[in-house]
């Protein structure tokens, strides 16, 4: 009686902990599964800033370009026509009024 009063124990006791084992294999899964699709949405989101970032990046090259372009030409100051600021670009020329009076 004893014997089988242990092995009943024993049996029950194992089914207990065959179902936690089993309940938290399955609370696993679940999560590895959860994790894996959120792996997914932020690889499919990198992708799609690729193309965006492959933009910005021509923009900033191009603006990069016309600074550049900007500043060569602004290596004398201007200012704006009508502010006593602008100054007005001549090409000097051999046959200007300066170099009669040397003749």
């Amino acid at each position: 009686m004893q014997n089988e009063e242990d092995n009943a124990f024993f049996e029950k006791e194992r089914d207990r902990l065959t179902a936690e084992i089993t309940g938290g294999f399955e609370e696993l899964l679940s999560s590895s599964n959860t994790l894996n699709r959120k792996l997914e949405e932020v690889l499919g989101m990198t992708r799609e800033y690729e193309s965006i970032a492959a933009l910005w990046q021509t923009f900033q090259e191009l603006m990069r370009g016309q600074r550049e372009d900007n500043d060569v030409a602004q290596e004398q100051p201007q200012g704006l026509p009508g502010t006593g600021g602008h100054v007005l670009s001549v090409k000097q020329e051999s046959t200007g009024p300066s170099n009669q009076k040397n003749a």
